[in-house]
């Protein structure tokens, strides 16, 4: 390697350091938009056709903040509700000290002042709130600015999608036909797992809340995304939840309805799992279960709340791209070795 190469490859790695600096802090985002970009696109292409790029890319963007994000922070906005409900209500269960105090009062022959101890963990717990308060401000101003990051980030992709690909496509030093074989590798995991994995686990979460609310179990809306994570992962899914459910309902006397949710359950979101899964994967490239399952939790440790999408991406692609590099590999070398 002369000079000036390695001066070019030196300055190629300080500023693609410094451009990772700045998007760390908003990396989240920025995968929230590829994603929704990935969704889009062909939507885009269509567009384009009968309107101009920027309409056309504002019209998606508009599109995915009424059907994606809204959605989402209304279902967050319910699912914390309902979160701060079971709080209040294993906090009402607690404040019932009276006849506690009373009871140990008669048993050991000693005055406990419980509610005074509550009171004062009250205090302190206020305390500690209002200090946060600060960080907890901070925390929703970033994620409006990582929001707003997303969108102006997502309208770009869309509206330069074409010339984006284009352009690396002319930087990616391999053959035009392997990288079309790579290309169509990578989109197939990536829709296999968007529609074979996460679309599968949102309907088999969102029947079984169904279930839940039918039968009367409290907070349903908190359970059925719960529901919905758990079903992202092979092998676990959603009797996490409504097996629970079902016992709950039987040790409260309604034995009726825990027999109805559970074959409801058992039936109906079975035969989402079993029927509608074979029948969307068998479009795309068909993940090993273990590969989903690596891909999801590791991916919520490496990517926070977006790696339960990227996870099984990232070891999806890597399947893919030595299957590309087993079949290309000697043709490759061969192709090197005469130039």
């Amino acid at each position: 390697m002369n000079l000036s190469k390695g001066y070019l490859l030196a300055l190629v790695t300080v500023f693609a350091y410094l451009s990772w600096q700045l998007v760390v802090p908003f990396f989240q985002y920025v995968l929230l938009a590829l994603l929704l970009a990935f969704v889009l696109f062909p939507l885009q292409e269509r567009l384009e056709g009968r309107i101009s790029p920027s309409i056309a890319a504002f019209s998606l963007v508009f599109l995915a903040i009424v059907g994606f994000i809204l959605p989402f922070v209304l279902v967050a906005a319910v699912v914390v509700e309902d979160a701060a409900a079971i709080v209040q209500q294993l906090d009402a269960d607690a404040a019932r000290l009276d006849e506690l105090e009373r009871t140990i009062g008669e048993q050991t022959g000693m005055d406990i002042d419980l509610a005074g101890t509550v009171a004062d963990s009250t205090q302190q717990i206020g305390t500690v709130a209002l200090e946060q308060a600060t960080t907890w401000f901070s925390a929703v101003t970033h994620a409006l600015i990582g929001f707003g990051v997303a969108l102006f980030l997502l309208y770009y992709l869309l509206k330069d999608g074409s010339e984006l690909l284009a352009w690396i496509r002319d930087i990616t030093p391999l053959p035009g036909d392997v990288q079309d074989e790579l290309y169509d590798e990578l989109d197939e995991v990536l829709w296999a797992v968007l529609a074979g994995h996460v679309l599968i686990a949102i309907v088999q979460g969102v029947i079984a809340g169904l279930g839940l609310v039918a039968v009367g179990i409290p907070n349903a809306a908190f359970w059925t995304v719960v529901m919905v994570i758990l079903a992202l992962v092979p092998l676990v899914g959603a009797p996490l939840v409504w097996g629970p459910a079902a016992v709950y309902l039987f040790l409260t006397g309604q034995p009726v309805l825990a027999v109805a949710l559970t074959v409801y359950s058992a039936i109906v979101v079975g035969v989402a799992d079993d029927y509608l899964r074979p029948i969307v994967v068998d479009r795309y490239a068909e993940i090993s279960p273990a590969v989903i399952i690596v891909g999801v939790l590791g991916g919520i440790y490496a990517f926070g709340i977006m790696g339960l999408f990227f996870g099984p991406v990232v070891l999806g692609a890597l399947i893919a791209i030595l299957e590309v590099v087993d079949d290309n590999y000697d043709r490759l070398e061969r192709e090197a070795g005469t130039t």
